[in-house]
């Protein structure tokens, strides 16, 4: 199995390239986030025509996520259990959730789109959403893997956390100043491995970047920063046998701000191929 996963950043303005990136890359599993519109609004018939199931979950022109797949999906949940919701000057249990998050399972791999809040400002009650959601996510991670210990199951999407300060080039993000690079959120991106998850890109390729704002030459001047993320159980991490980021995917005519990362899994039961390479496309 081929999984990627891509924040397009507005679907309906990026279908064709996202569908001819499927293809062209023999993408099996395409997890989608910032889809920017509805299920009905979806456009579902280009993916169809190229072989795709597709499921979609967004409430309006923003968040939103998405999975394409050549096999049928199951199980499709749009919430993990205890998900936070968000909406300025309405906090509490009751808050509406966002459309941040799709589960499905294909071919026994449970997949998760994932679009995790922003966080805004240090002094904003966006962060402190931030870091519940990603509590919430860490528990029902670890309730998942505990219910079936040796279930192949990938969180994957905009994290919208820089883990390491390598994974920083961007001058206008600074610690102690900028959300994403907080010890508050690189420890709740960390504490998700005492949930039975870690990355299983960034062994096979530990540089490289996976967004770059589209303002002051941030892409010709290489200054991207690394937040889009494969992280995997051990049962998934011991199926990766490649991986790539596919930064031109930055170039061309309307790119999203975010590039594909994609893993090569070689599941129990599937023909055996040549070892696949761990590059940047």
């Amino acid at each position: 199995m081929r999984l990627a996963t891509w924040n397009v950043n507005s679907i309906r303005t990026r279908v064709a390239r996202t569908v001819e990136f499927a293809v062209r890359e023999d993408i099996d599993v395409l997890a989608m986030q910032e889809i920017k519109c509805k299920p009905e609004q979806f456009p579902y018939a280009p993916f169809e025509e190229a072989g795709y199931h597709v499921e979609a979950h967004g409430l309006n022109q923003w968040n939103g996520v998405a999975i394409a797949s050549r096999e049928p999906m199951t199980d499709v949940r749009t919430s993990f259990d205890s998900m936070p919701g968000f909406a300025k000057g309405h906090e509490g249990p009751d808050a509406p959730l966002e459309a941040r998050a799709l589960g499905a399972i294909v071919n026994g791999v449970r997949v998760w789109s994932l679009y995790v809040p922003n966080g805004r400002s240090l002094d904003d009650p966006h962060l402190a959403y931030k870091l519940h959601w990603l509590e919430a996510l860490r528990t029902a991670t670890a309730a998942e893997l505990a219910a079936s210990p040796g279930l192949p199951l990938a969180l994957v999407g905009d994290f919208n956390i820089i883990p390491f300060d390598r994974d920083n080039g961007d001058p206008d993000i600074v610690v102690g100043k900028s959300t994403h690079v907080s010890p508050e959120e690189r420890a709740a991106f960390f504490a998700l491995e005492s949930a039975g998850v870690h990355d299983v890109v960034r062994p096979l390729l530990p540089e490289g970047y996976t967004y770059w704002d589209y303002q002051r030459l941030k892409f010709p001047r290489n200054e991207g920063v690394r937040i889009d993320f494969v992280l995997g159980s051990s049962a998934l991490a011991d199926a990766v046998k490649g991986a790539s980021i596919h930064r031109n995917e930055r170039k061309g005519e309307q790119p999203s701000d975010h590039v594909p990362v994609v893993v090569d899994l070689e599941l129990a039961g599937a023909e055996e191929d040549d070892d696949l390479p761990m590059i940047f496309a």
